[in-house]
């Protein structure tokens, strides 16, 4: 990892090599109480998985957002998208969200855990912001799972502004969105990984992101 202190640019970023990430095949969608169960048991084996979220986009001052409609989870080898519309599947979401054993590692969480905390009537536990992480080794300005692969790998995260501003409340997702969805998760753990192999950017115990966490300044 190259030891500069500040995110790289767009036009730096631009230049650099694809991030290879998640393909189809290795993500699962989740649509039933006993898929939902499933992924839990298999996430569970997992010490530490990466996490996001998405919502659709609000255009208009004022209006509050009913999100999060997209919540993923991922391990190094295979993301598990669950979509907030399936209610069957609420009481797994709950599970993973406030489980201790399992950490649930991404970038720029603030906005994510108070959205849940509306939406579920739950306080998230064992969630890392790997952007604290970055500004406690000395990154000034923000650095979110874009800036992180290029800092880590020197690679560049391929992330479409028309994905991130879609109707993430569809109850049908596109394969274009879920490949977006589960590769900002996997991203976040993939960096977790590279970091701890790295042991330069990572303190020896992981901040945990608490509601009141400053994530996102």
């Amino acid at each position: 990892m190259t030891d500069r202190t500040h995110p790289y640019s767009k036009e730096e970023i631009v230049k650099l090599e694809p991030f290879v990430g998640l393909c189809r095949d290795a993500i699962r969608v989740i649509s039933t109480l006993e898929e939902a169960r499933s992924a839990f048991d298999e996430l569970r084996q997992h010490h530490c998985i990466g996490f996001d979220t998405e919502s659709k986009p609000i255009f208009h001052k004022g209006q509050e957002s009913d999100g999060p409609h997209v919540l993923q989870f991922s391990t190094p080898q295979r993301a598990y998208i669950f979509r907030s519309h399936i209610t069957e599947c609420h009481k797994v979401i709950r599970d993973l969200l406030e489980s201790d054993a399992i950490v649930k590692i991404g970038f720029g969480l603030k906005d994510d855990v108070s959205r849940i905390q509306k939406k579920f009537g739950i306080n998230p536990r064992a969630i890392v912001d790997l952007s604290c992480s970055f500004k406690k080794n000395g990154y000034h300005n923000q650095v979110g799972v874009k800036s992180a692969i290029a800092i880590v790998f020197k690679k560049r995260l391929l992330k479409s502004k028309k994905l991130t501003t879609s109707n993430w409340s569809n109850t049908a997702l596109s394969d274009k969105q879920i490949l977006y969805a589960a590769n900002d998760a996997h991203a976040a753990i993939t960096v977790f990984h590279a970091l701890k192999l790295l042991n330069k950017s990572m303190p020896a115990r992981l901040p945990v992101l608490t509601t009141n966490s400053p994530a996102d300044s």
